[in-house]
C-alpha cells in the first residue's frame, strides 16, 4: 500500500487487482466486520425501503419472482417491498451463519459467501438479484459482478446500490465503517458493469453528502422518507458534476456518494 495515488484519484479500484493471497486476507477482515458492528440490532429496522423502492423496485415488471438472490442482504429485509411477489429468497453472505442464528424464516435459505468471489450457483439460475452497499466491501469486484452476469437468468434483472466516493482513507481506521470498505469510482464501476455484460435501464446517483443532515428536521429515516428523498435528489442533481472519488477539501465533498442501478440479462 505504498503508493495509492492512482487508487485514491479514482484511475483504479483498490482490491480489485489482488492476488488470491490477498483477497483471502481482505475476506477475514470483512467476514464478520459488518455484523459486529451493525448486524445484531439492525433486523426489521431497515432504513432504505423507499429510496430501494423509487431507485430500484419500481422498474421491476409486475410478476413473481421465483427465485431472488440477496447478495450481502444479511436478514433479506431489503426485499420487504416486494416481498409479496418472491417465491424463494438466497441470503449469499460472509457472516450467513450468523444472521441465519437470529433470523428464523424458512423462506430464506443462506450460504456462506466464497472468499474468491465465485458464485456457488447454476448458470441462469435466478430471476432478480439484489445488491445493496455490499460490492464496496469486496476486493474483486469485477470477478464478482461476471458471476452475479452468469448466474442471473435470460431477461432477469439486477438492482445495485454502492457508493462511488472512497469513504475517507482506508489505511486509517474510520467510525462506523468496516477496515476494508471502500466506494466504487463512478467511471470504473461503469466500465465493470458493461464488461460483464448487464444492459443499464437505469443509473441514478444518491445520497447526496449532507443529507444525513436532515434527521434532525425529519424524525423517520431520511431515506424511507419522502421529503428526505426529495430533497436527497435535488441536491444530487445539482452537485452531479462532481465526481470527485477521494478529497479532503470540504466544498468538493459536496456531491453525491452513491450510485443505484437497474440491470437486465438480455
Amino acid at each position: 500500500m505504498d503508493n495509492l495515488e492512482e487508487y485514491f484519484k479514482g484511475e483504479k479500484l483498490y482490491g480489485d487487482d489482488f492476488s488470491i493471497e490477498q483477497i483471502i486476507e481482505w475476506y477475514k477482515d470483512e467476514e464478520y466486520a459488518y455484523f459486529n458492528l451493525y448486524g445484531k440490532n439492525e433486523h426489521r429496522n431497515y432504513p432504505y425501503h423507499l429510496l430501494n423502492y423509487e431507485y430500484g423496485f419500481r422498474y421491476l415488471p409486475n410478476k413473481v419472482f421465483n427465485n431472488v438472490l440477496s447478495l450481502g442482504g444479511a436478514y433479506a429485509d431489503e426485499l420487504e417491498p416486494i416481498r409479496n411477489r418472491i417465491s424463494r429468497i438466497t441470503v449469499l453472505d460472509a457472516a450467513a451463519d450468523k444472521y441465519a442464528e437470529i433470523n428464523k424464516d424458512p423462506s430464506i435459505s443462506y450460504i456462506k459467501a466464497n472468499p474468491t468471489g465465485e458464485l456457488p450457483f447454476p448458470d441462469n439460475y435466478f430471476d432478480l438479484v439484489t445488491c445493496f452497499g455490499v460490492l464496496h466491501h469486496i476486493p474483486n469486484v469485477s470477478k464478482v459482478m461476471k458471476e452475479i452476469y452468469r448466474c442471473t437468468m435470460r431477461g432477469g434483472y439486477v438492482i445495485i446500490r454502492e457508493p462511488i466516493v472512497s469513504m475517507g482513507d482506508w489505511r486509517k481506521e474510520r467510525k462506523g465503517l468496516t477496515k476494508r470498505e471502500r466506494g466504487i469510482p463512478l467511471k470504473i464501476f461503469r466500465k465493470i458493469i458493461s464488461d460483464s455484460g448487464l444492459e443499464v435501464i437505469s443509473e441514478k446517483k444518491c445520497a447526496f453528502s449532507l443529507t444525513n443532515r436532515l434527521q434532525y428536521f425529519i424524525k423517520k429515516p431520511i431515506y424511507n422518507s419522502k421529503i428526505g428523498l426529495l430533497l436527497d435528489r435535488f441536491f444530487c442533481m445539482l452537485f452531479t458534476w462532481n465526481n470527485r472519488y477521494h478529497t479532503t477539501n470540504f466544498f468538493l465533498k459536496l456531491r453525491p456518494t452513491s450510485v443505484s442501478y437497474v440491470l437486465i440479462k438480455r
